[in-house]
């Protein structure tokens, strides 16, 4: 239905992929404050969903399998991008998508690097700072401690350096090409409820998939480090360098690769390119 040009209809992708390379632009512009102060939001609410997700597989496995455990896991997860998108903060994954607009001409290699680099630091403080908190609250105590391990068995789970470089930057490249596929298909939303439908699915299929999300872990390995620490675990893996090094540096790269590459560069082309 539609009237003049009001439509209630979903945009189609040809408009999509306009609209991308114009919410790019505005990202790319907005002032470094409140890019910082909105990518510290997105860490926050990105860590708010690994801990949502932590709270309730503590003990599923044993009654649901594993394949549901991941399935409600996933689901959970997703209240992080809902609140980004809907709330409105600025999320470094999502933000690959920048790319699409720099291709055009409509923002600069150095425009687009500061996005990046502001959003990604911001999202780092963000996230930390929730690990650090929920740490605080004594949380991980609950169930007898069980959610402690639990977080703390996810975190060594993903600084397992036998895993290797490549594994964990392929599962970051498919991890962020459905995150960036969440946000495109948000673009053709005309709701709030339009997005939230658009986010579940994708967000789910990442987390259920065990795939790796540099945001994410910026949540799930600080907190069990720091369970670990204050409750003196021996776990071998979980290290901040293994943080670092095994996990963060790997999947960072992926995520690019998935988010910029695999949907940003694929989607410009077919519908942004000057074509003959």
């Amino acid at each position: 239905m539609s009237n003049g040009d009001f439509s209630v209809d979903a945009l189609l992708p040809p408009a999509m992929a306009e609209k991308a390379e114009n919410v790019g632009v505005a990202k790319a512009n907005m002032d470094a404050l409140t890019m910082f102060l909105l990518a510290i939001l997105a860490g926050s609410f990105i860590g708010l969903g690994a801990e949502f997700c932590t709270v309730t597989i503590t003990g599923t496995k044993a009654v649901m399998g594993f394949g549901l455990t991941k399935l409600l896991g996933g689901l959970v997860f997703c209240i992080g991008l809902i609140l980004v998108i809907v709330a409105g903060a600025e999320l470094f994954t999502g933000n690959n998508l920048i790319l699409m607009a720099t291709i055009s001409g409509k923002v600069s290699i150095v425009r687009l690097l500061r996005n990046w680099i502001i959003v990604y630091l911001g999202n780092f403080v963000g996230s930390v700072a929730t690990a650090f908190f929920i740490y605080l609250s004594t949380q991980y105590t609950m169930d007898g401690g069980a959610v402690g391990q639990t977080a703390m068995n996810i975190a060594a789970g993903k600084c397992n350096p036998d895993v290797g470089f490549l594994a964990y930057f392929f599962r970051a490249i498919y991890c962020n090409a459905l995150v960036c596929l969440a946000v495109w298909l948000c673009f053709s939303a005309r709701t709030s409820t339009d997005k939230i439908l658009c986010i579940l699915f994708p967000i789910t299929a990442f987390v259920a998939s065990g795939f790796e999300h540099c945001v994410a872990n910026m949540y799930f390995i600080p907190i069990g480090l720091f369970i670990k620490d204050g409750t003196q675990t021996v776990m071998d893996n979980l290290t901040w360098s293994n943080f670092f090094i095994v996990n963060l540096l790997p999947v960072t790269l992926g995520n690019i690769v998935g988010g910029a590459g695999f949907v940003g560069v694929f989607y410009w082309l077919i519908y942004r390119r000057k074509k003959p």
